[in-house]
């Protein structure tokens, strides 16, 4: 049958593509599968997908598990109930079969199978087991007695108790850290001075037990700067527990902080004692008192995908506020006024200029009135005129530069108070690098507790001006990296002292400009980066052939780290190991235009550093045309710009791509992508920007490449809402707009054409087909399927386009013209019996046969298909060449090939 077929990729590749996409997809799902039927449903279609591809190959024990798979899930989708723990585990184990399977090359998979069959039966016989949960009882409501009313205060003074919470909170948490690593009188004072601030504003409030525990800490604080007691870290301990609560009651609002204090007074009345009795030992499993004191909601961390779509260039929302100090508003409204006492200064050349209009209206007066003269043979007249006008020329001759020099000293001027106006209001936007530390400290200080290891941390650059959009997202990177830095970068302090090591670590967090751009980098002294263990699991992930990863360099290699999902660590824990941490990282430098840098030493430590732009209000972009328009992208998101020749594109499935640097890199028109009005190429090589998302590359068609640009970024008007593709605009020299594309938009807009588009050909034209030749259109959601379909009838002279689902193959019938309709039921979206249904209910499409090949051989969906109005409906149980060629040939006759 291969042989038959000619075929360039064997049938067990595309079964193996197969397992990649739908088993991971499974593996997603499984992890948070709920009761919504719209979500298992995705699960069903995709075990339905796996259990097809695998009777294509004829590999029935693997389809009877996807099956048993799918039955299972299609059990918790019609039901009320979730699915069962122990049913979702055995799904997650089948599923795993298959994640192995994928794994395997594409001739080794058949074997694989086979040997493990004893296992698939064990996996379809638990999958056999009741699926889902029988509903809870029913409890009684038992009343029990609750916390006493809150107390009834002024909002205004709740607000100014909130504000103090949170500064003094503030300063207590760092100023704690900072005390048990360098026992600094002078920081204990101020601590000091913290809490009996506190303990003031909650008097005011009447929040008894707040004022008994700042009473407490202030207490203990005060014995530690009179040398009376020598704290210990379970001290230190005790007291950030008690800064902890009131950090999170500077997590509510106002008017909740009554309420949240009275609820949580018995944790908060245990933890001023244990404060008020201090020789008692802290036990090892203590820890903050979380329970009674619901935790505000705080700001969510920002992962990988909600941080995909904030904009680095994008302005802060209208009526949002920021804090700028006294001294840049002065110098901005000093520059204000500057700027209006220079624009006064311009009347003066406005009336120059206007006196040279009027000479040189003059000017040209006397020359008509002398050639007037001249026609009329009157010689003294015209001479005459022709004096006058070389007066007038002559004043125009020394007037223009006194009246170019004027103009450029005022240009000059101009210039120059417009850069200084710029810098300061660039200086505005900064922060120093401190305002963005807030809690690390602390995390890093907790963290290496908990490990059993002892750090020290530092911090070099504090007051290094960061641009404030940046430094509001640096706090998950800055976060992910610290906590790697401890667990992963510092070894335990036995091990360090049998390396020669003191056995404490040591890690630093560093900020500077450096290069036009900022740089921060966390360095630790641990033991590096085992390149050869990353070399290794590049591999068993997949990602790369033993023999390329041996060829990959040290820097190749480390760029795997910033995969998503990808670690090294050999187990799980609650600090690291998910694969999640640089990816995070490597997100938030993209968005804002910069990169990341991985240096490490065997033995000796690791460097991180995250290079960024010093502002966010200046762009490095690369321009390009399309259509005779301008548009920019950001430098850092163009991968390559490559030139191809139309010879070079190859087409599979309709779509097109191009080879690069051993990968597939999928082309479209930025024509289609920007949504303009197509047209045709001139002949010759194409230009392409090649984009990527971390894991795929796509190749945008250009018409002509301009260069590179540094752009003033000019945000959008609000009331425009969100332009597709465009994140921002920008003036250029000569005055002329240009729009700023959105990288993150652009690479989904291409994906989304590419898998589920119909597509603008590229390169040289495609020759007309003979007329006699019939157009068949293969609607189904199985790559695998879709292949063996579209094969057999080009092999048979038939032209096959393709389509993924049924609104995509609706689409299509919409923009061109076909003979024959073939379609399965299953599909997302769209499915085939509705389908079927809109193609005969519209006019202009009634006329066109459907056939349906489907795994559902029931009487009733045979029956629902042909009512719908198919012409046939055939198994893909029994479908086999000459099955499906000849039920073709019989509704819409031979063609030739």
């Amino acid at each position: 049958m291969v042989s038959e077929w000619g075929q360039t990729l064997s049938m067990l590749d595309l079964f193996r593509s197969e397992l990649e996409s739908h088993s991971l997809a499974l593996e997603k799902g499984l992890g948070s599968v709920e009761a919504c039927e719209a979500q298992i449903e995705t699960l069903v279609r995709a075990a339905h997908s796996l259990r097809g591809a695998a009777r294509l190959v004829h590999l029935e024990s693997a389809a009877t598990l996807a099956q048993a798979m799918e039955e299972v899930l299609a059990t918790g989708q019609k039901s009320t109930h979730r699915l069962g723990a122990s049913a979702v585990d055995n799904l997650c184990a089948a599923n795993g079969f298959f994640r192995q399977l994928a794994k395997c090359s594409a001739s080794e998979i058949p074997a694989s199978v086979e040997a493990r069959h004893r296992e698939l039966d064990e996996l379809i016989k638990k999958l056999a087991l009741p699926s889902v949960d029988r509903p809870e009882s029913q409890r009684s409501q038992e009343s029990s007695p609750g916390p006493p009313p809150p107390l009834v205060v002024d909002p205004s003074l709740l607000e100014l108790f909130r504000t103090e919470l949170e500064n003094h909170s503030r300063v207590l948490e760092e100023g704690l850290v900072e005390a048990e690593a360098r026992r600094d009188p002078e920081i204990i004072k101020s601590l000091m001075r913290a809490a009996h601030s506190l303990k003031g504003a909650a008097r005011i409030i009447g929040l008894d037990s707040a004022v008994r525990l700042a009473h407490a800490m202030e207490d203990l604080l005060t014995a530690a700067q009179r040398g009376e007691r020598q704290l210990s870290r379970p001290d230190f301990d005790l007291l950030l527990q008690a800064t902890d609560v009131f950090t999170r009651l500077a997590g509510h609002e106002a008017v909740e902080i009554p309420a949240a204090v009275a609820e949580a007074a018995p944790d908060i009345e245990e933890l001023t004692r244990r404060l008020i009795e201090p020789s008692r030992p802290t036990p090892p499993s203590s820890a903050p008192p979380e329970a009674g004191l619901p935790p505000a909601p705080p700001a969510p961390a920002p992962s990988p995908a909600t941080e995909a779509t904030a904009k680095p260039y994008v302005s802060k929302p209208e009526g949002a506020s920021v804090r700028v100090s006294v001294e840049n508003l002065n110098r901005l409204t000093g520059f204000a006024g500057e700027c209006l006492v220079e624009v006064r200064t311009l009347q003066p050349l406005t009336q120059t200029a206007q006196r040279i209009k009027q000479r040189h209206t003059m000017l040209s007066k006397s020359l008509e009135q002398a050639l007037e003269a001249l026609r009329k043979d009157s010689g003294i007249e015209a001479q005459a005129r022709l004096e006058e006008a070389l007066q007038q020329s002559g004043w125009v001759h020394n007037a223009i530069p006194l009246y170019q020099a004027d103009l450029e000293r005022f240009s000059g001027k101009l210039e120059h108070l417009a850069n200084r106006l710029y810098d300061e209001a660039v200086a505005s936007r900064m922060r120093p690098f401190s305002d963005g530390l807030h809690g690390l400290a602390r995390m890093v200080r907790d963290m290496a507790k908990s490990l059993g290891k002892d750090v020290r941390f530092e911090i070099e650059g504090e007051s290094t001006p960061v641009d404030r959009d940046i430094l509001e997202k640096l706090e998950a990177p800055l976060t992910h990296l610290l906590r790697n830095a401890v667990d992963h970068g510092l070894e335990p302090p036995d091990e360090r002292v049998q390396t020669g090591k003191p056995p404490e670590g040591k890690i630093t967090l560093a900020a500077r400009h450096v290069g036009g751009v900022l740089e921060i980098a966390v360095m630790d002294d641990g033991g590096g980066i085992n390149i050869e263990r990353v070399r290794r699991q590049v591999v068993a992930k997949g990602y790369a052939t033993s023999e390329i990863a041996e060829k990959l360099n040290e820097g190749e290699v480390l760029d795997f780290l910033f995969l998503p999902g990808f670690s090294t660590s050999q187990r799980v824990t609650e600090i690291s190991g998910r694969g999640v941490g640089l990816d995070v990282v490597q997100s938030m430098t993209r968005q804002v235009g910069g990169n990341v840098r991985i240096e490490s030493k065997p033995g000796q430590g690791t460097r991180i550093a995250l290079q960024l732009p010093l502002t966010l209000s200046v762009l490095r972009t690369l321009m390009f045309e399309v259509r005779g328009q301008p548009y920019a992208l950001p430098l850092t998101r163009v991968d390559r710009v490559l030139s191809i020749a139309p010879s070079d594109i190859q087409t599979v499935e309709d779509r097109q791509y191009c080879r690069f640097d051993e990968q597939n890199i999928g082309l479209v028109d930025a024509n289609q992508v920007l949504d303009l009005a197509g047209s045709e190429r001139p002949p010759g090589d194409l230009r392409v920007l090649v984009l990527s998302d971390r894991l795929n590359r796509y190749g945008l068609v250009i018409d002509r490449l301009i260069g590179q640009h540094d752009l003033v970024v000019l945000a959008l008007p609000t009331r425009l809402g969100k332009v597709p593709n465009v994140s921002a605009g920008a003036i250029l020299e000569d005055g002329s707009p240009v729009a700023i594309l959105d990288s993150e938009d652009l690479v989904r807009s291409i994906d989304n054409l590419l898998t589920r588009g119909s597509l603008m050909k590229l390169g040289a034209r495609v020759k007309a087909e003979k007329v006699s030749r019939k157009r068949v259109l293969v609607v189904d959601d199985s790559l695998t399927v879709r292949e063996v379909e579209r094969r057999l009838l080009e092999n048979r002279g038939y032209d096959v386009t393709v389509a993924v689902d049924g609104m995509d193959g609706w689409n299509a019938i919409q923009s061109a013209d076909f003979d024959l309709v073939v379609t399965d039921v299953d599909m997302p979206r769209m499915d085939g019996i509705e389908l079927v249904k809109r193609i005969k209910s519209s006019a202009p499409t009634t006329s066109i046969p459907v056939m349906i090949v489907s795994y559902k051989d029931q009487d009733e969906y045979r029956v629902r298909g042909l009512e719908a109005g198919a012409s046939y409906y055939l198994t893909k149980s029994s479908f086999h060449d000459e099955t499906l060629v000849s039920a073709v040939r019989d509704l819409i006759g031979e063609t030739e090939k």
